[in-house]
């Protein structure tokens, strides 16, 4: 069976929008992307290395349409040689199974991507119920819902920033499933992020 884990750069006010650039997402007239480099500036390089631990067990990538365009317009550009985590990743993630949720789409241009179809719940169940590693779901608020209100997330990995922003996409958006959580571990960065793991207690979860 493979390990579903949802990965986020967090706010303290939720927001999960755009965190890597300025012009990442700026869907809804979002201002304030690259709101995580002032932290990681400082953080001594403890980022990347959880960063690449975190990646080096991702077997899959789960996607919903908008993060694939962001991950295929950079990852699947971007020059695998590159020095360091870029390069590490921008192979990694060149060579593993993209899954894609998306109502829209009817092609895919990033090698090994592969769409999920109409019953995304169904289809994510079906890879899950495979021996394999873990499938690492990146932003992809919507899907993330879709996969909580259907009991299909494993793990939640946030790296939660000490930072308010007041607006954008937020990973637990009203209307997210009711979820409780038990908290595996947690480790303080210099720079002041949280890095929290989480796993659903599905003895006690109501959906």
């Amino acid at each position: 069976m493979s390990t579903i884990v949802v990965q986020a750069f967090i706010t303290l006010d939720g927001v999960v929008q755009a965190g890597g650039g300025p012009d990442e997402d700026r869907e809804g007239g979002f201002e304030h992307g690259g709101w995580t480099a002032e932290f990681d500036e400082r953080d001594g390089g403890e980022g990347g290395e959880i960063i690449a631990e975190w990646e080096s067990r991702t077997e899959a990538l789960l996607l919903g349409r908008k993060t694939y365009e962001i991950f295929a317009g950079s990852w699947g550009v971007w020059d695998e040689d590159a020095e360091g985590l870029q390069g590490e990743l921008t192979r990694r993630y060149n060579r593993i199974p993209k899954y894609v949720a998306s109502r829209t789409l009817t092609e895919l241009g990033w090698q090994n991507s592969q769409l999920l179809g109409p019953d995304v719940p169904a289809a994510v169940a079906e890879l899950r119920a495979k021996p394999g590693g873990e499938i690492r779901v990146w932003g992809s608020t919507r899907l993330a819902r879709t996969l909580a209100e259907h009991d299909l997330i494993d793990e939640y990995r946030l790296a939660v920033y000490p930072l308010v922003l007041g607006t954008g996409k937020k990973l637990f958006s009203d209307g997210f499933p009711l979820s409780r959580l038990e908290l595996l571990g947690t480790r303080a960065l210099r720079s002041g992020v949280l890095i929290n793991t989480y796993r659903p207690r599905r003895d006690q979860t109501a959906g």
